[in-house]
């Protein structure tokens, strides 16, 4: 049981270490606490409300009124002014006092009244999609409610299951699923939060890897290290660090989204056994790319930039049918892609951990082979080059009691 009692010392000291160092604090603690609430606030309101609208209605009619009046009356557009041309509502958006522009031509009523379709104009300021969504999602809405009631007032002695068979000859009904509010924070957050373990927890883990090469250079080692096996190595830190994220992600995945009310309808033993194979697999690919850590600070130059990439080619918050076969390809080496389209799958739209099946297999593959690859890299550490670091640190000991007698 020697090698039980050596994984035990590692994993206490590795613990020790992770709780002490203030640059791994940040990123094991204070990031995973913070950036969540912060991320969740912003989005907070879900959609954009009452968005800043200029009409220019040459109609100047009762009909025209009315449809700019019950635009108005949604909740997603707010009329800030009518315009007397296209020239001045245009000023207003430069400015930024508006975003869209309703423009209701001259023979809107002429239309209507000879039976020919009528136009009503929509601009939006395009460098926002939300913009123009709540806009013509609301005028979309309104002409269709009126519609109805012009053909209804043309048919002169009909029954009022005619008139609404007239109206609607195709009856629809708009039924938003998982995401209910068209919310963004619905849409977005749950895979921010998957994504932030994963990138929290590679730059902790290279972050103390390169202090370690860095004391190595100096010919300094850990005592906890010395006569250890890479296995135990791996194992010792492995469980450490799993354990301190066991934690983190509790907080991570179950609190902030209740805090928040964002969408939450998976079963709690489905997320469980869908988190634990994608935590194992972020802490071996973690290790494995730690390989490459030099120094304490080139994680963060590396890897913090890469957050908005990965969310991209993740599939989530660009379609994955839209992304190149080579990134698709590139995506699978980050556990995060399946960590995402799972946990998106059973938080929010109610999966069952059978209907994630290729996402929990392709975590597990993360698990063996970067678990193997992380061995690797402790193997090149510590044991191949271990007895050269023991005898330079002897050389150094010896030479500082020399001078010492």
């Amino acid at each position: 049981m020697k090698w039980l009692h050596h994984i035990l010392e590692i994993f206490r000291e590795e613990l020790h270490n992770s709780l002490f160092d203030e640059g791994v604090i940040v990123f094991f603690f204070i990031v995973p606490l913070l950036y969540p609430l912060l991320y969740a606030y912003l989005y907070g309101n879900e959609s954009v409300r009452e968005v800043a609208t200029v009409a220019v209605d040459l109609a100047n009619s009762s009909t025209s009124r009315d449809f700019l009046r019950k635009v108005d009356a949604t909740a997603d557009v707010e009329i800030v002014g009518h315009c007397a041309d296209m020239q001045e509502a245009v000023n207003l958006i430069h400015k930024r006092q508006a975003y869209c522009l309703i423009y209701i031509p001259a023979d809107f009523d002429r239309a209507l009244m000879e039976g020919r379709q009528a136009i009503v104009e929509l601009y939006s300021d395009m460098g926002s999609l939300l913009y123009y969504k709540a806009v013509l999602s609301s005028c979309t809405e309104v002409s269709l409610a009126m519609n109805k009631d012009i053909k209804a007032q043309r048919l002169v002695g009909a029954t009022e299951k005619q008139v609404s068979t007239f109206a609607y000859p195709i009856e629809y009904e708009y039924v938003p699923m998982f995401n209910t509010q068209n919310g963004f924070a619905s849409f977005l957050i749950p895979a921010v939060l998957v994504l932030l373990i994963q990138q929290t927890m590679v730059l902790g883990i290279g972050m103390m890897a390169g202090e370690e090469r860095e004391k190595k250079r100096r010919g300094i080692l850990e005592p906890h290290v010395i006569g250890k096996r890479p296995i135990e190595m791996l194992l010792g830190k492995g469980s450490a660090y799993l354990a301190i994220y066991v934690v983190v992600s509790a907080y991570v995945i179950c609190v902030v989204p209740r805090l928040f009310h964002l969408v939450q309808i998976g079963h709690w033993t489905d997320l469980v056994a869908f988190l634990f194979p994608y935590l194992l697999a972020c802490v071996f690919f973690s290790m494995t790319i730690s390989g490459i850590a030099h120094n304490r600070e080139v994680f963060i130059i590396m890897f913090v930039f890469a957050s908005v990439p990965l969310l991209f080619i993740s599939g989530i918050s660009w379609p994955s049918c839209a992304v190149p076969p080579f990134w698709k390809a590139v995506s699978w080496f980050f556990p995060s892609t399946f960590g995402i389209n799972g946990f998106v799958k059973i938080s929010s739209m109610g999966a069952l951990l059978r209907d994630v099946r290729p996402e929990l297999v392709g975590l597990w593959i993360q698990v063996v082979v970067y678990g193997i690859t992380a061995w690797l890299v402790y193997y090149r550490s510590y044991g191949r080059h271990l007895k050269d670091i023991i005898e330079v640190a002897e050389e150094k000991l010896q030479a500082r009691w020399a001078e010492y007698m």
